[in-house]
């Protein structure tokens, strides 16, 4: 999600929580030179929207000039529905009085040329949704216990929405982006589809016997993948110049075990062969020779973006105003979108200082979370493969990923830490060159993400690992 930054924070939980805790629980809540556009970025620089977006971060930066900056949420703004003439709130919002209206005079303009953000997505509650699915919980006996995951299960009903008919109709008037089918949002401030959040809805839907709006979510984000070459971070237009932690494979993978369905596989296998060539690319690979002089390919984070971010762009603009020139302002703004990338947005393990958001350099770091993301992937390619029958696409993704694990263990295992660490790019790397591998470019701080292999159960053959590891969560309670 794009929230406001915390303070950055040497241990990350959250993450950890969501890789080890909640997959047994029911997850319901949730570039220094302008880039040229491309053809995955289409939506984003589509003429109405990027008009639309224009428009809406002028009025975010109104709106901080009139409000202030305490509890200011500049997201509301570029949520906000046109309900008129782009041109006509545009010329409206330069006759407002200067140096800024009035809370009163905003909230006129507001009113007059807006809907309400969410208003153009409607409540729509999902037909297989029942109070007390059979099955729920078989295993779950404590009365108290149960009502509890039945009023969490009951959240189903409150977080569907379907997009409004005038989203497709009127594209140029809503940074929300139109679905095909059904949709369940985070709630609060968040009120549009978000990637990798959409894994644990699943998980829950799975676990609440609701296999068709599980199956409708992977559509609505096939879509997204089939329009724009990935799936985007979120489905706003301003979201389009960045993925998410790649999951999709493994939702389709928890739906196919959940309900057997091969069809429903066969529809979006190919999808799936999409998004990896999309982290394969040149923009995500690195490739690494370790010190036995063998060369490994892993994979990075990297927006296609050097702007302010809308939905944070006051927020992005303050931090950057502590940089001098245009270059360094335009390099942080494409660390701050990749960070979001990320997931982790924000943490010290993305900074050279960790208490200095100037010196994030995410581009720099070969994440541990994501290269396990991605080597789950390809298992679950080869794995699906299988399912439909495509013999050849198993064995080669397969191999894939027999790869990565041994690019993961020869780059970033540590021995003597005995954990997965993050691995960081020298600060004048082209990342079109074979790197070295250099044992003090491991960071050896402690995050929630050197354990995500633990997640995965990827080294479930090497039990010692798993063991050795919980050693070190024991003494942290």
């Amino acid at each position: 999600m794009a929230g406001l930054p915390p303070q950055p924070q040497h241990v990350h939980a959250l993450p950890l929580l969501l890789l080890v805790v909640l997959p047994c629980l029911i997850p319901c809540l949730r570039a220094t030179t302008e880039m040229a556009p491309t053809a995955a970025t289409a939506g984003a620089s589509d003429e109405g929207a990027s008009a639309l977006l224009g428009l809406l971060q002028r009025v975010q930066s109104e709106a901080l000039r009139t409000l202030g900056p305490h509890d200011f949420d500049p997201k509301f703004y570029v949520d906000l529905p046109l309900a008129t003439d782009e041109r006509a709130a545009a010329a409206a919002l330069a006759a407002l009085p200067r140096p800024s209206p009035s809370r009163a005079e905003l909230d006129d303009f507001l009113s007059r040329y807006f809907g309400d953000p969410g208003s153009d997505l409607v409540a729509d509650v999902p037909p297989d949704f029942e109070p007390e699915p059979r099955g729920f919980l078989p295993h779950v006996h404590s009365p108290e216990a149960r009502a509890w995951a039945l009023e969490v299960h009951a959240l189903w009903k409150r977080l569907a929405r379907r997009v409004a008919p005038d989203v497709a109709a009127r594209p140029d008037r809503h940074t929300l982006m139109p679905l095909p089918g059904r949709a369940v949002v985070p709630g609060s401030r968040f009120r549009e589809v978000y990637y990798w959040d959409s894994y644990w809805v699943i998980r829950g839907l799975l676990v609440s016997k609701m296999y068709d709006t599980a199956k409708t979510i992977v559509l609505n984000l096939v879509y997204l993948l089939e329009k724009y070459g990935f799936v985007p971070n979120g489905a706003r237009s301003y979201y389009t110049n960045r993925s998410q932690p790649p999951l999709l494979s493994s939702m389709v993978l928890e739906i196919y075990r959940a309900t057997g369905d091969v069809e429903f596989v066969r529809t979006v296998f190919h999808s799936l062969l999409k998004e990896h060539s999309f982290w394969m690319s040149e923009i995500h690979n690195v490739a690494i020779a370790d010190n036995h002089g063998r060369v490994h390919n892993l994979s990075r984070y990297q927006a296609r973006w050097n702007k302010p971010r809308p939905e944070s762009a006051t927020i992005d603009e303050e931090l950057a105003s502590k940089l001098n020139s245009m270059a360094a302002k335009e390099k942080l703004y494409c660390e701050i979108a990749s960070t979001a990338e990320s997931g982790w947005d924000f943490s010290s393990r993305w900074m050279r200082n960790s208490t200095d958001m100037t010196t994030l350099a995410t581009t720099y770091i070969i994440p541990v979370d994501l290269n396990t993301f991605l080597f789950k992937m390809e298992l679950d390619i080869g794995a699906l493969a299988k399912v439909v029958g495509d013999n050849a696409t198993s064995e080669f993704f397969l191999n894939a990923s027999k790869a990565r694990h041994i690019a993961i263990d020869s780059i970033l295992w540590n021995s003597e830490m005995e954990q997965w660490l993050d691995y960081w790019l020298p600060g004048d790397a082209d990342c079109q060159e074979v790197h070295e591998w250099k044992p003090n470019s491991q960071n050896r701080n402690i995050f929630a993400s050197n354990f995500v292999p633990l997640w995965l159960n990827a080294y479930h053959s090497e039990s010692w690992r798993a063991s050795r590891h919980l050693d070190y969560f024991m003494p942290q309670g």
